[in-house]
């Protein structure tokens, strides 16, 4: 194993042991009482794990905001809703509405999926450095606003070039995820953020499991419901607007929310006050900082195996069994998709936190990073215990492997917590947040595209019985493994030293 950074020089500064530090962030013998927060470079003044000033006490554990964290976790639902409320009608729209040929509608509905992605891609950093010089809370309402209406007219597009622009002009807006993730980031500790994130984690699988309900169950309300809608010439005329304004309207209350409700969090220096600010830094400041390249590649790694393993399964379990995969019905997929979602939230809610808390963020990390080969590995497994006909068996191991292997899920909070504590300081942290989403936009527009190719060219070749795009995904896991042993001592999130009887009274 590589030898961590020297943890008394994490972030290009000298932490002090404390209730917001790493565990063992500054060795006993360092005298931390005459460092004064001037001397700190890079502007890390205000970074929440930056020391005292000269002999000032540490403040009392501050309270997690219940009621703040859970509406900025409901407003997480408006990016996923808005993403995935489009998937289950597209196909059909372009082909009715946008005169798209058969032939040619699989790759429309490939671009204008991507085009949400792409476009947010593009302008994230943006949002994140509106987000550190404005305020999150303006950027936010002006997000969560935008891509509301930009969702609810996509049903009313009346071609091709129309789904193309609403689709663009969705993405423009899609910047609410970048400030929701700073800003529970600012109203936690590192006692609680892992609580936090693991709501935020399950609000959002719940806005992808929401957004096709939407979409799929409100498309062609005139059709599906006729003695309710039948005789509105509106939606016999757009079908689909039901459905894309019932989405958008899921986006416009959080946007109400946060301009009535939601407080902002960004901590600015009142005007009397004498010490000037440090200028922030810039964008690529930000991503040189220490541990930072290494943080948001680990990140990218992660999204990239998640994302080629959601795209690849279902195709997989659709497959034939001679080919490689388990033919399963459509109910059947749908049951073992909704147990996987099921056991993530499960993983997300109960188990992370107290398991963040005691192990710290890296172990957790590291340990989801062990679990990632081992749950690819149990899909070729599958394929082959259906060959040999054992039925039971593989409902058996389908199930069990389903519920135990979604606990890897919890890697998502965990590197978000990584890329907390590694922000170099926090009036950056939107910058740096907005960079890892870069990534993850970037990732999401191709990584999908990608792993259904190498399964398709798996079974086109013949080869390991169409497990190609099994064998790879193992083979990143592998990879993952090795590079999260790098992971900065900064974004290790070790757990707080329990304290000892007798501390308190020799004065520890």
């Amino acid at each position: 194993m590589p030898p961590n950074a020297d943890p008394t020089k994490a972030n290009g500064h000298i932490d002090a042991a404390s209730e917001t530090t790493p565990l063992l962030a500054a060795p006993e013998h360092v005298d931390t009482t005459n460092v004064q927060k001037d001397s700190i470079p890079n502007g890390h003044q205000d970074h929440p794990s930056d020391l005292q000033a000269d002999g000032e006490q540490e403040e009392e554990p501050k309270p997690m905001p219940y009621t703040q964290i859970l509406l900025l976790c409901f407003c997480s639902l408006s990016e996923p809703v808005a993403y995935f409320s489009i998937f289950p009608f597209i196909n059909e729209m372009l082909s009715r509405t946008g005169g798209v040929p058969a032939s040619s509608v699989g790759f429309y509905s490939g671009l204008i999926e991507s085009l949400f992605s792409l476009v947010q891609m593009v302008l994230m950093i943006f949002y994140g450095r509106a987000a550190d010089r404005l305020g999150r809370k303006p950027v936010l309402v002006f997000s969560l606003t935008g891509v509301a209406f930009a969702t609810a007219g996509f049903g009313m597009a009346g071609s091709l070039v129309q789904m193309v622009v609403l689709r663009c002009t969705a993405g423009v807006f899609a910047g609410s995820v970048v400030t929701v993730r700073t800003m529970i980031s600012e109203q936690t500790t590192k006692e609680t953020q892992g609580r936090a994130f693991s709501w935020y984690m399950f609000v959002r699988n719940v806005g992808i499991f929401v957004g096709p309900l939407i979409g799929g169950g409100l498309a062609n309300p005139a059709e599906v419901f006729p003695s309710v809608f039948g005789h509105i010439r509106f939606f016999q005329d757009y079908p689909y607007a039901l459905a894309t304004f019932t989405a958008g309207a899921v986006v416009l209350l959080p946007a109400l929310i946060s301009f009535f409700i939601i407080e902002e969090t960004l901590k600015r220096k009142l005007p009397n006050e004498q010490s000037a600010p440090a200028p922030p830094l810039s964008t690529w400041e930000v991503l040189k900082s220490p541990g930072v390249p290494t943080v948001l590649y680990i990140f990218g790694h992660i999204m990239l195996l998640s994302l080629s393993y959601t795209a690849v399964s279902p195709v997989f379990m659709f497959t034939p069994i001679s080919l490689g995969g388990l033919s399963l019905t459509d109910q059947q997929i749908a049951l073992l998709i909704a147990l996987a979602g099921a056991s993530q939230a499960a993983w997300m809610l109960v188990a992370f936190p107290p398991l963040q808390r005691n192990l710290g963020t890296g172990r957790v990390l590291r340990g989801c990073a062990a679990g990632l080969p081992v749950f690819m590995a149990l899909y070729p497994v599958l394929n082959e215990m259906r060959r040999a006909g054992w039925g039971a068996g593989f409902w058996v191991a389908a199930v069990g492997g389903m519920v135990v292997g979604s606990g890897v899920a919890m890697a998502f909070a965990a590197i978000q917590l990584c890329i907390n504590d590694i922000a170099p300081s926090s009036s950056v942290l939107a910058t740096l947040n907005a960079l890892a989403l870069t990534i993850n936009s970037g990732v999401r527009a191709f990584a999908p595209v990608v792993g259904t190719s190498i399964f398709a060219s798996g079974i086109k070749w013949g080869f390991a019985d169409g497990h190609l795009a099994w064998l790879v995904l193992i083979a990143w896991g592998l990879v993952l493994n090795v590079v999260c042993w790098y992971l900065p001592e900064a974004a290790e999130g070790r757990p707080k030293p329990r304290a000892k009887a007798g501390d308190e009274d020799r004065g520890t």
